[in-house]
Protein backbone atom coordinates (compact mmCIF):
# COMPACT_ATOMS: atom_id res chain seq x y z
CA UNK A 1 0.00 0.00 0.00
CA UNK A 2 1.68 3.11 -0.86
CA UNK A 3 -0.06 6.26 1.48
CA UNK A 4 0.42 10.00 0.59
CA UNK A 5 -0.05 12.03 3.19
CA UNK A 6 -0.93 16.13 1.78
CA UNK A 7 -0.57 18.71 4.68
CA UNK A 8 -1.80 22.19 3.89
CA UNK A 9 -1.76 23.87 7.19
CA UNK A 10 0.65 26.54 7.61
CA UNK A 11 0.95 26.37 11.28
CA UNK A 12 3.31 23.57 11.52
CA UNK A 13 3.81 21.92 14.58
CA UNK A 14 0.93 23.59 16.09
CA UNK A 15 -1.78 22.62 13.16
CA UNK A 16 -4.49 20.29 14.39
CA UNK A 17 -5.78 19.47 10.96
CA UNK A 18 -1.68 17.59 10.37
CA UNK A 19 -2.21 16.42 13.56
CA UNK A 20 -5.32 14.19 12.63
CA UNK A 21 -4.09 13.97 8.98
CA UNK A 22 -0.64 12.04 10.83
CA UNK A 23 -3.05 9.86 13.39
CA UNK A 24 -5.33 8.74 10.38
CA UNK A 25 -2.04 7.52 8.17
CA UNK A 26 -0.50 5.94 11.97
CA UNK A 27 -3.85 4.13 12.42
CA UNK A 28 -3.41 2.72 8.58
CA UNK A 29 0.07 1.92 9.02
CA UNK A 30 -0.90 -0.34 12.27
CA UNK A 31 -3.15 -1.92 9.88
CA UNK A 32 -0.95 -2.17 7.19
CA UNK A 33 2.98 -2.43 8.61
CA UNK A 34 4.52 -2.62 5.31
CA UNK A 35 2.72 0.17 3.69
CA UNK A 36 5.12 2.76 2.41
CA UNK A 37 4.29 6.82 3.83
CA UNK A 38 5.34 9.88 1.41
CA UNK A 39 4.24 12.76 3.08
CA UNK A 40 3.91 16.22 1.43
CA UNK A 41 3.76 19.32 3.58
CA UNK A 42 2.47 22.25 1.22
CA UNK A 43 2.71 24.67 4.19
CA UNK A 44 6.16 24.37 4.60
CA UNK A 45 6.85 23.73 1.32
CA UNK A 46 4.22 25.89 -1.00
CA UNK A 47 3.76 24.84 -4.35
CA UNK A 48 3.69 27.53 -7.37
CA UNK A 49 0.32 28.87 -7.83
CA UNK A 50 -1.59 28.55 -11.28
CA UNK A 51 -0.75 32.10 -12.99
CA UNK A 52 -0.39 32.89 -16.76
CA UNK A 53 3.47 31.73 -17.00
CA UNK A 54 1.82 28.27 -15.77
CA UNK A 55 -0.79 28.24 -17.81
CA UNK A 56 1.49 28.99 -21.06
CA UNK A 57 3.88 26.25 -20.12
CA UNK A 58 1.08 23.51 -19.88
CA UNK A 59 -0.36 24.67 -23.22
CA UNK A 60 2.66 25.03 -24.93
CA UNK A 61 3.26 21.36 -26.35
CA UNK A 62 6.61 19.70 -24.96
CA UNK A 63 8.79 19.83 -27.66
CA UNK A 64 8.53 23.46 -28.18
CA UNK A 65 8.77 24.63 -24.15
CA UNK A 66 11.58 26.55 -22.93
CA UNK A 67 13.31 25.24 -19.99
CA UNK A 68 11.56 27.70 -17.81
CA UNK A 69 8.73 26.11 -19.04
CA UNK A 70 9.53 22.88 -19.26
CA UNK A 71 10.82 23.33 -15.61
CA UNK A 72 7.69 24.42 -14.92
CA UNK A 73 5.63 22.05 -16.27
CA UNK A 74 7.76 19.32 -14.29
CA UNK A 75 6.43 20.63 -10.56
CA UNK A 76 3.09 19.54 -11.42
CA UNK A 77 4.24 16.12 -12.88
CA UNK A 78 5.57 15.36 -9.82
CA UNK A 79 2.52 16.12 -8.02
CA UNK A 80 0.58 14.08 -10.48
CA UNK A 81 2.94 10.94 -10.18
CA UNK A 82 2.61 10.95 -6.06
CA UNK A 83 -1.19 11.26 -6.41
CA UNK A 84 -1.68 7.95 -9.44
CA UNK A 85 1.08 6.27 -7.38
CA UNK A 86 -0.78 6.71 -3.99
CA UNK A 87 -3.26 3.82 -2.72
CA UNK A 88 -4.84 6.26 -0.03
CA UNK A 89 -4.50 9.76 0.50
CA UNK A 90 -4.98 11.99 3.30
CA UNK A 91 -5.48 15.49 3.20
CA UNK A 92 -4.76 17.97 6.16
CA UNK A 93 -7.42 20.87 5.22
CA UNK A 94 -7.89 23.52 7.61
CA UNK A 95 -10.39 26.10 7.07
CA UNK A 96 -9.16 29.16 5.98
CA UNK A 97 -11.60 32.24 5.83
CA UNK A 98 -14.25 29.59 4.85
CA UNK A 99 -12.36 27.55 2.39
CA UNK A 100 -9.56 25.21 1.75
CA UNK A 101 -5.96 26.89 2.23
CA UNK A 102 -4.44 28.25 -0.81
CA UNK A 103 -1.32 26.23 -0.72
CA UNK A 104 -4.24 22.89 -1.19
CA UNK A 105 -6.02 24.87 -3.97
CA UNK A 106 -2.69 25.10 -5.44
CA UNK A 107 -2.25 21.08 -5.26
CA UNK A 108 -5.54 20.76 -6.59
CA UNK A 109 -4.72 22.97 -9.58
CA UNK A 110 -1.72 21.42 -10.13
CA UNK A 111 -2.80 17.69 -10.44
CA UNK A 112 -6.28 18.30 -12.15
CA UNK A 113 -5.05 18.03 -15.37
CA UNK A 114 -6.67 17.68 -19.04
CA UNK A 115 -6.05 14.10 -20.46
CA UNK A 116 -4.23 12.73 -17.22
CA UNK A 117 -6.06 12.60 -14.59
CA UNK A 118 -9.71 13.61 -15.75
CA UNK A 119 -10.81 13.70 -19.42
CA UNK A 120 -13.66 14.80 -20.88
CA UNK A 121 -16.17 12.72 -22.93
CA UNK A 122 -19.66 12.51 -24.84
CA UNK A 123 -21.35 12.16 -21.55
CA UNK A 124 -19.60 14.91 -19.35
CA UNK A 125 -16.07 14.53 -17.20
CA UNK A 126 -14.00 11.94 -16.41
CA UNK A 127 -11.91 11.28 -13.61
CA UNK A 128 -8.69 9.12 -13.71
CA UNK A 129 -7.51 8.83 -10.48
CA UNK A 130 -9.52 5.83 -9.73
CA UNK A 131 -9.67 3.35 -7.27
CA UNK A 132 -7.94 5.48 -4.47
CA UNK A 133 -9.20 5.70 -1.05
CA UNK A 134 -9.05 9.45 0.51
CA UNK A 135 -9.30 10.95 4.21
CA UNK A 136 -9.86 14.55 4.86
CA UNK A 137 -8.75 15.94 8.23
CA UNK A 138 -10.26 19.05 7.98
CA UNK A 139 -9.81 22.06 11.68
CA UNK A 140 -11.79 24.78 11.58
CA UNK A 141 -12.81 27.35 14.16
CA UNK A 142 -16.41 27.30 14.53
CA UNK A 143 -19.17 24.61 13.75
CA UNK A 144 -20.91 24.14 10.37
CA UNK A 145 -23.84 21.92 10.12
CA UNK A 146 -23.55 19.81 6.88
CA UNK A 147 -26.26 21.58 4.78
CA UNK A 148 -24.27 24.93 5.34
CA UNK A 149 -20.42 23.85 5.23
CA UNK A 150 -18.69 25.90 3.05
CA UNK A 151 -15.87 23.91 2.41
CA UNK A 152 -16.10 20.36 2.51
CA UNK A 153 -19.06 20.66 -0.95
CA UNK A 154 -15.94 22.11 -3.03
CA UNK A 155 -13.15 19.61 -1.86
CA UNK A 156 -15.21 16.93 -2.32
CA UNK A 157 -16.46 18.03 -5.78
CA UNK A 158 -13.08 18.05 -6.82
CA UNK A 159 -11.99 14.55 -5.65
CA UNK A 160 -14.83 13.27 -7.35
CA UNK A 161 -13.96 15.08 -10.68
CA UNK A 162 -11.18 13.46 -10.45
CA UNK A 163 -12.18 9.85 -9.62
CA UNK A 164 -11.73 10.09 -6.04
CA UNK A 165 -15.37 9.56 -4.70
CA UNK A 166 -14.57 6.79 -1.92
CA UNK A 167 -13.92 9.70 0.75
CA UNK A 168 -14.01 9.77 4.19
CA UNK A 169 -13.84 13.19 6.41
CA UNK A 170 -12.72 13.69 9.94
CA UNK A 171 -13.60 17.27 11.66
CA UNK A 172 -12.11 19.06 14.51
CA UNK A 173 -15.16 21.63 14.57
CA UNK A 174 -15.02 24.33 16.93
CA UNK A 175 -11.37 25.00 17.34
CA UNK A 176 -11.41 28.48 18.21
CA UNK A 177 -14.77 28.65 20.55
CA UNK A 178 -12.48 28.22 23.48
CA UNK A 179 -10.20 25.86 25.44
CA UNK A 180 -13.19 23.04 26.48
CA UNK A 181 -14.95 23.14 22.55
CA UNK A 182 -10.81 23.13 21.46
CA UNK A 183 -10.83 19.97 23.56
CA UNK A 184 -14.01 18.58 22.75
CA UNK A 185 -13.24 19.14 19.29
CA UNK A 186 -9.90 16.95 19.33
CA UNK A 187 -11.34 14.49 21.34
CA UNK A 188 -14.00 13.42 18.54
CA UNK A 189 -11.54 13.80 16.07
CA UNK A 190 -9.44 11.29 17.60
CA UNK A 191 -12.79 8.77 18.35
CA UNK A 192 -13.72 9.06 14.50
CA UNK A 193 -9.67 8.44 13.88
CA UNK A 194 -10.05 5.39 16.02
CA UNK A 195 -13.61 4.21 14.22
CA UNK A 196 -11.77 3.95 10.91
CA UNK A 197 -11.85 0.78 9.54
Amino acid sequence: MNILQINSSVRGADSESTRVASRIVARLRAAHPDARVSVRDLGAQPHPELDGAALGALFTPAESRSAGQAARVALDDTLIAEAQAADVIVIGAPMYNFGMPVQLKAWFDAICRAGVTFRYTETGPEGLLKNKKVYVATARGGIYPADADPQVPHIRMLLNFLGMSDSTFVYSSGMSMGPDAAAKAQADADAAVAALA
